[in-house]
């Protein structure tokens, strides 16, 4: 429906209503207006929205005042009615994404919700514009400076958007102004796509199941604010804003990022990235079951499985298989930051080793506690640390070329693939009853051919590639293993965008 049909629409609707219920309207929005102090263009937006909401709840049963109280301008805060001021430098992780854009490394990840019915766009455009406000550090945009990259406030409409492009597309922070995360819906599914430099998937999880909670409030349900549920109405804390990589570098030991090379997974590149997204999921006691048997972690047993299937995808035979592991630092370090706080764990086999899954997991749960121990952890910060600050002043058209060569010829180069588990997302009452499961999804990037990334609730356990080629040797391989450990994985996902 045009923009224009929907405001002569609106403009019909209140022609129906009686004297009193106009009257009512127009102090609800006058009291917007006070809201908003933004350009012309973003407030016409954000008041259209207001009433494209009041319009689906008119024609669905909800009562004028009902929908007002739900929609009510308090909720917005000041946010909207102040100007921009605040900003924030990058972490020392983050530093390296927004210089080697160029490379299509935009390190773009997905966290989605699939609802009981339906997404209703004008309130999920709602539950937006009432949760943003909650996530300061989210509401910015990507900035450069003379010497490095930064995130400034944003005061804007963010806008939610139907799903019409592929799972973790591009998102182009080369442009002054562009948003870093962006909101999508599909049918019953709540997808937010981020770029890294903004978030993790901890912070990403929490900004989500915010979000949905938000949304179903205003589809007139009650949400618990526990369990990683933000109240909107709260305050920002300074801690979710914070730096943690700065605040606990210890200025000891330090280890570098770059390895060997690692070798690929076979199969013609793609142009369109990812080219296929494809979703395994299980039942998560059966899983966990299964690694217990073997005393291991799921993390563990799923890394040993992939080693299998990236030797049934790879050409060569002799060389090294390199999985990237990423690891929650809020489990060693206490922190409340909702921005990017995880590093990982490089978990290798030689070509030769690599024989069967309970032959090779002694070594893979070997790697993971020693590269997960705080020592290791705390020398890769300082390594991270320690790197940015030796090129602090080395003006930034100078430190993206080299970034570019770094990055897309050794960074990628020392991996063979990922695996991000993000684990067991735990959901308050009044959310968890509307959830039938998650899905995470991990952007590709220059070479490797598959991006593996896991999430759990309500007892589903979702398992996703996302594919840089049409060559299904790698995900063929991972079904039968998990099927020899008597778990059938239910498929789904997308066709084949391109080969």
């Amino acid at each position: 429906m045009s923009k224009k049909r929907m405001t002569n629409e609106y403009s019909a609707y209140i022609e129906t209503l009686t004297d009193g219920e106009r009257s009512r309207v127009d102090s609800f929005f006058r009291i917007l207006d006070q809201h908003l102090r933004l350009p012309r263009e973003w407030k016409r937006q954000l008041t259209q929205d207001f009433e494209n909401a009041i319009l689906w709840y008119s024609k669905n049963g909800v009562e004028l005042d009902d929908a007002l109280a739900r929609l009510a301008p308090s909720k917005l805060g000041g946010f909207y009615s102040r100007p921009a001021e605040e900003w924030y430098p990058l972490d020392a992780a983050a530093k390296v994404y927004p210089l080697s854009m160029s490379h299509r490394q935009m390190a773009v990840f997905r966290l989605s919700m699939y609802l009981d019915r339906d997404v209703v766009p004008e309130l999920l455009q709602m539950a937006l514009t009432f949760t943003i406000k909650r996530f300061p550090f989210f509401a910015t945009t990507i900035k450069n400076g003379f010497f490095w990259h930064y995130i400034d406030s944003a005061k804007r409409r963010f806008p939610v958007e139907a799903e019409s492009t592929v799972p973790c597309a591009d998102i182009n922070v080369s442009l002054t102004g562009s948003k870093s995360f962006r909101v999508l819906y599909y049918k019953n599914r709540v997808s937010c796509e981020f770029f890294h430099i903004l978030t993790d998937g901890t912070g990403g999880t929490i900004f989500l199941k915010t979000l949905v909670a938000e949304y179903l409030r205003l589809m007139g349900n009650d949400v618990k604010c526990v369990s990683g549920v933000l109240d909107i109405d709260g305050i920002p804390d300074a801690s979710e804003s914070a730096d943690d990589f700065s605040k606990y570098v210890s200025g000891r030991k330090s280890s570098g990022f770059v390895d060997k090379p690692a070798l690929q997974m076979g199969g013609k590149l793609s142009a369109v990235r990812p080219c296929q997204v494809i979703h395994f999921d299980m039942d998560s006691d059966s899983l966990r079951a299964a690694a217990r048997a073997r005393g291991a972690s799921v993390t563990a047993l799923v890394t040993a499985m992939m080693f299998i299937a990236c030797k049934s995808a790879v050409d060569r035979r002799q060389g090294t298989i390199h999985i990237q592991v990423p690891g929650n630092m809020r489990t060693l370090f206490e922190s409340g930051t909702l921005r990017n706080f995880s590093l990982y764990a490089n978990i290798h086999l030689k070509l030769t080793e690599i024989s069967t899954v309970d032959a090779i997991l002694p070594s893979v749960k070997a790697q993971l506690e020693a590269g997960f121990a705080f020592e290791k952890m705390q020398e890769m910060m300082n390594g991270a640390v320690k790197l940015v600050r030796s090129v602090r002043f080395v003006p930034l058209f100078i430190k993206c070329p080299v970034a570019r060569v770094v990055y897309g010829f050794l960074g990628d180069r020392a991996f063979t693939t990922t695996l991000s588990n993000l684990g067991i997302v735990e959901l308050p009452e009044g959310l968890s009853e509307h959830v039938r499961k998650m899905d995470f999804v991990l952007g590709t990037v220059a070479l490797a051919r598959a991006a593996v990334s896991m999430v759990t609730v309500n007892g589903v356990c979702t398992l996703s590639i996302a594919k840089l080629t049409s060559d299904p040797s790698f995900e063929e391989r991972m079904y039968s293993l998990f099927r020899d450990l008597g778990i059938t994985p239910r498929l789904s996902g997308s066709e084949l965008y391109s080969i």
